[in-house]
């Protein structure tokens, strides 16, 4: 049993733990060029919040690990086989359940951490903070806290080098050779302003990319995914211990 995994717990070592800080992965299932899985999302999910949160915890943090939610906002993927979406109003619902459960059992903070791009909880979370004041609910993109060119070669923000470094060191097996992998290439929008990243509209994932990726993953290796990914836990970890140790009433320097 891992103590900071709650589905690895049972009711006798939960039932009188302190609990200062409830972490919620999140990923989603959705085509990641020819070489990766669906469950990629969810897989990164899984390891970086295990590993981080077993740093935290061996370091005093009271925390607990919630069942990672496999699925995620993927409207843009409509005409993919079998990528699954749920609707941003779906994905509140579900929040709205969980921080019911967390703050009727005094467990005053929350982090999700996220793994998808299309996921976007920062409306989920202001309308939520006025429904739940005694809360404090705040989320992180894992892949937005390194930088990526310091590691990899090549840029992209879906199936790219970092991803495929990322499941090379962590799940080999679900890897298919790169040699079978599409190079990943992104049109881009004729729209200026979309371009410069002043205005936005949603990809429409078929007509922006042949192979469902974004960014050159040929360039992937596990030992490029073990070293962002040893960065990566212990980042998050400390993330993990600042939040876990907080003190809401003090929050601002």
């Amino acid at each position: 049993m891992r103590p900071y995994l709650l589905a690895e717990c049972n009711w006798g070592d939960i039932k009188d733990r302190p609990i200062d800080l409830a972490i919620l992965p999140w990923g989603a299932v959705e085509a990641h060029n020819y070489h990766l899985p669906y469950g990629t999302d969810v897989i990164e999910s899984d390891e970086l919040a295990a590993a981080a949160a077993e740093t935290a915890w061996n370091q005093g943090a009271r925390i607990i690990v919630l069942p990672t939610v496999p699925y995620g906002v993927n409207t843009g993927q409509v005409d993919i086989r079998l990528v699954m979406n749920i609707n941003p109003t779906t994905q509140a619902a579900i929040l709205n359940d969980i921080i019911t459960v967390l703050d009727r059992q005094g467990i005053r903070k929350l982090l999700i951490l996220n793994s998808h791009g299309g996921n976007d909880f920062k409306p989920l979370l202001r309308e939520l903070g006025l429904k739940y004041p005694a809360m404090f609910l705040s989320f992180c993109n894992w892949y937005a806290a390194l930088g990526k060119m310091e590691y990899f070669s090549n840029d992209g923000d879906h199936a790219d080098e970092m991803e495929t470094s990322l499941m090379l060191h962590l799940m080999p097996e679900l890897v298919l050779p790169l040699d079978q992998a599409g190079p990943g290439v992104e049109r881009r929008s004729k729209i200026t302003a979309i371009r410069e990243d002043w205005a936005w509209s949603e990809r429409k994932w078929s007509q922006v990319t042949d192979d469902t990726g974004i960014g050159d993953p040929r360039q992937a290796t596990a030992e490029k995914g073990a070293a962002y990914y040893k960065a990566l836990t212990e980042k998050l970890a400390n993330l993990f211990i600042e939040i876990a140790s907080a003190d809401l009433d003090d929050l601002y320097e």
